[in-house]
């Protein structure tokens, strides 16, 4: 099994801190779906205290979003980013440090959308 350089992979990565609750975003282009999958593992295995680490890829015809019991529709913003900026062979990840204090659906949902499209702006 191939360990990727995470760091030669890393297209950008943003921070932001809501309510307590800290949200790192992380842009990754990819070679392939094993690439992203291995991605995450790395990521699940580095940062163990986080309570939620989000994803969604798109590679040529392949796409995939994954909430990790987030609410229903809450990180839809990843996917949709990669949508309006026609992204391919890319994977962004947002890695979810929990605060203590429920943000609710509507300011997650954004919190999700707005981190994601912070690494589109210099």
């Amino acid at each position: 099994k191939i360990i990727y350089n995470l760091c030669m992979k890393k297209l950008n990565e943003k921070f932001l801190e809501e309510k307590k609750s800290k949200f790192i975003s992380i842009l990754y282009e990819i070679d392939n779906i094993d690439e992203a999958n291995d991605i995450i593992e790395e990521l699940k295995k580095e940062h163990k205290k986080c309570r939620h680490i989000v994803y969604a890829y798109k590679f040529d015809n392949i796409e995939k979003s994954h909430a990790d019991k987030e609410p229903n529709g809450t990180t839809r913003g990843l996917i949709d980013i990669i949508h309006r900026k026609n992204l391919n062979k890319t994977l962004i990840v947002v890695i979810r440090y929990f605060g203590g204090t429920l943000l609710g659906s509507g300011l997650l949902t954004r919190t999700y959308t707005k981190v994601t499209s912070m690494l589109f702006v210099e």
